[in-house]
């Protein structure tokens, strides 16, 4: 009869000398230039809401746990990262007390009700985010602030335009919105500051580059597809290319969102298909949907997914490639336990 049982070895397995605080850390470092170009694009309201938001989820983390009993986990910095992330997905005319209520979701609702960190199985900081878009529509993007006039100053953005109809592609300021001078989020505006930090956490090894890679192209793909069937104009489709993956927050969900190692699949596969999954999903919404954005929505419905892809997408402990049911290491088992029978007896 066969011997259908797993055999590994007692734990540690691997250890890479890293903690969540210091990935955390790393996290927050890459995003300090969409701190200060946010700062500098829509003024001190930004910065303080980046502050306030912060401030507010590692209180109420540090509340949840005290009246939970658990474990005070707040030194990890991860109540930080969503506090930042939260803020930076959000307009800087945002009220600061729905900016906080955003903040309670995203760390009771979305991440302590779960289990905590690694427990949850939605973005917390979307998941704030699309609380406070359904609660509050109109602060939330019905206008936006232009750079450098937050107090007084709303446009609609390139992709209320687009989706519209009314945009023209030969106005359009491709270099301005590479650069950041635009309306938009306090931190998804900038793209060559978010292509900083993702190279940044892709050179130290914090994110994978598969899921923001499939992102990226899928939605570029979809979108030059779309416009060479329509037009039959290779230039214009290269346009309408380089205007969507320069508006809306694709660069920045690419680069923070989807890289993120609680709801997203663990294997190299299910993250290509979680990509892939949230590009369509995207470019689905803005292109017939009810919203000029879709980047949102499309990553917090593939977080639903990411447990299905880990589980056809991973190999099972102890055993080869797919259709190969052997034990892999059935002679160094089998010395295994030859060797501790022996000691067992002695």
């Amino acid at each position: 009869m066969a011997d259908n049982s797993i055999h590994i070895s007692s734990s540690p397995h691997f250890t890479f000398g890293n903690t969540t605080q210091k990935t955390m850390m790393a996290v927050i470092i890459a995003m300090i230039p969409e701190i200060i170009a946010g700062t500098v694009f829509f003024g001190p309201r930004a910065l303080a809401a980046v502050l306030i938001s912060t401030a507010a989820c590692v209180i109420f983390e540090l509340l949840f746990q005290i009246v939970t009993r658990q474990k005070v986990t707040v030194s990890n910095l991860s109540a930080c990262v969503t506090g930042i992330l939260l803020a930076l997905v959000c307009p800087s005319t945002v009220p600061f007390w729905q900016l906080v209520l955003g903040d309670a979701i995203a760390i009771i609702v979305a991440k302590g009700l779960f289990g905590g960190i690694g427990a949850n199985v939605f973005n917390p900081a979307l998941t704030g985010r699309a609380f406070l878009f359904i609660s509050f529509p109109a602060a939330m993007g019905a206008t936006w602030a232009a750079p450098k006039a937050a107090d007084c100053i709303s446009s609609a953005t390139a992709l209320s335009s687009l989706k519209g109809g009314t945009l023209d592609s030969t106005s359009f300021d491709f270099f301005q919105y590479f650069l950041g001078n635009r309306a938009g989020c306090i931190g998804e505006t900038s793209v060559i500051l978010l292509l900083i930090s993702f190279l940044f956490l892709l050179a130290i090894r914090v994110i994978d580059f598969r899921a923001p890679l499939a992102m990226v192209l899928t939605v570029a793909a979809a979108t030059f597809a779309k416009s060479i069937i329509s037009t039959a104009d290779f230039i214009a489709a290269a346009k309408d290319v380089a205007i969507a993956l320069l508006t809306g927050g694709i660069i920045f969900g690419a680069t923070f969102m989807v890289t993120d190692y609680a709801t997203a699949p663990v294997t190299k596969g299910g993250r290509l298909v979680f990509g892939f999954g949230c590009g369509l999903i995207t470019w689905l919404i803005r292109n017939f949907g009810g919203y000029p954005e879709g980047v949102m929505f499309s990553i917090l419905i593939m977080n639903a997914v990411a447990p299905f892809l880990n589980n056809i997408t991973s190999r099972k402990y102890g055993y080869g490639k797919k259709g190969n049911r052997k034990p892999v290491s059935a002679k160094i088992v089998q010395e295994f336990d030859v060797k501790n029978s022996k000691e067992e007896t002695k």
